[in-house]
């Protein structure tokens, strides 16, 4: 079959760690798998480029950690800096009992994660096409999609597809084109995301420092670097038309718990601009299409789930996607579909209503200065938060109401 007529079983559209994800384990579950990328990898990503000691689990099942964890810097927990000056310190390790598959999370830079992933889907038999950009989705007269036909550098090409699986980030074309993108009206924010050499008194602990005009995260990552994600209101973002490098350097130091530390850095890629975030889609299905990682929904970068949520996304639609892609009829297809949607909300549900509440208190000074102050006196329910974030803690631990109590100080 020529490649101007493509035939698969599954299309998925996006080569990052949502897309490899759900192409690997549509593979191994049996299935004939093409992945779609705009890009040509290895290629960066404006991301905060961190993976919790869960997400390793994934990476191992998919043979990628062994690799990863050779080129990544590891980290042991997270400080958070609250406007008041008091301090958040969870870690991974701690006495409540919980552990990850990992102790520590990763730090590693997407040109890296991304190229590993999509490497281990080709392992698994996934065709990949780089470079090759969505111009349209085939539609029957029913509204199922089939397929999609594809732009790259040579020409546009057809590939027909029982089901298409959108995982083609925060503006996503799938998701667009099937009228499912909904954005959010809370928070709008923007980020700004570069790698600096040399900051001083970075280290094992990842860092986040919220101020009352945005927050900033730092960590170390591959090659002895330290990404730096700035992210302020998209109210703010019209003095970046300066440009974004003077604008991240304007921030920084004009605060003075940061400023000294970039004294003697030296910045080294480029600063990337990626946002508004906030959106979720209507409902993460359409009849012949799936949306998984930020094409579904992706709130707020504060709590580092992006990539988490990618690999564990792609995980769990496979069997669904299975039985999608071979249902007798269009109602057991939509059944199928229908059941993925209900699976989402069982296991990212929790985590959802925790990232509201972490969004609601660093979008409001007073709440989350008087968090800091309760979780600065109590480790222990400041390691919780934390492996919650880490995704080895269930949710459900910190939304008990004895729990939520002893957050508000009560």
């Amino acid at each position: 079959m020529s490649r101007d007529d493509m035939r698969v079983q599954v299309l998925v559209v996006g080569g990052g760690p949502a897309g490899s994800s759900a192409a690997w384990h549509c593979a191994q579950a049996g299935l004939d798998v093409c992945v779609a990328d705009r890009a040509r990898f290895p290629r960066a990503k404006p991301c905060a480029e961190y993976v919790s000691p869960e997400g390793s689990r994934i990476l191992h099942a998919m043979g990628a950690l062994e690799a990863l964890e050779a080129r990544a810097a590891q980290l042991s927990g997270m400080v958070v800096h609250a406007p008041s000056g008091d301090r958040i310190h969870g870690e991974f390790v701690a006495r409540h009992g919980f552990r990850g598959f990992r102790d520590r999370g990763l730090g590693v830079r997407r040109e890296i994660l991304d190229t590993v992933l999509l490497d281990r889907a080709r392992h698994a038999g996934v065709r990949v096409h780089e470079q090759a950009k969505v111009e349209s989705l085939l539609t029957g007269t029913d509204g199922r999609v089939h397929g999609a036909v594809l732009r790259t550098p040579d020409g546009a090409y057809t590939v027909r597809a029982d089901l298409v699986i959108g995982a083609d980030g925060l503006r996503s074309v799938v998701s667009r084109r099937l009228d499912l993108a909904r954005a959010a009206r809370v928070p709008r924010r923007v980020a700004l995301v570069t790698h600096y050499r040399d900051v001083e008194g970075v280290g094992a602990l990842g860092e986040m420092h919220v101020t009352r005009n945005g927050y900033v995260g730092l960590a170390r990552v591959s090659d002895g670097l330290v990404n730096v994600a700035l992210v302020v209101p998209k109210s703010k973002a019209g003095g970046m038309r300066g440009g974004t490098e003077a604008f991240l350097e304007r921030w920084l130091h004009a605060h003075p718990q940061l400023g000294p530390r970039f004294a003697n850095a030296t910045r080294v890629t480029p600063v990337r601009a990626t946002g508004p975030f906030a959106s979720r889609a209507k409902r993460p299905w359409h009849p012949g299409a799936m949306l998984t990682g930020d094409a579904a929904d992706f709130f707020d970068p504060f709590t580092g789930e992006g990539i988490y949520a990618a690999l564990r996304g792609g995980e769990l639609l496979a069997e669904f996607a299975q039985a999608a892609v071979g249902a007798p009829s269009l109602e057991r297809h939509v059944k199928a579909l229908r059941a993925y949607e209900g699976e989402r909300k069982t296991v990212f549900g929790g985590k959802w209503r925790v990232e509201q509440l972490i969004g609601l208190a660093v979008g409001w000074a007073p709440l989350l200065n008087h968090a800091a102050r309760v979780l600065s006196r109590d480790r222990d329910l400041a390691d919780l938060l934390i492996g919650v974030t880490g995704d080895f803690v269930p949710a459900s631990v910190v939304l008990r109401p004895r729990t939520l109590l002893r957050l508000l100080g009560a």
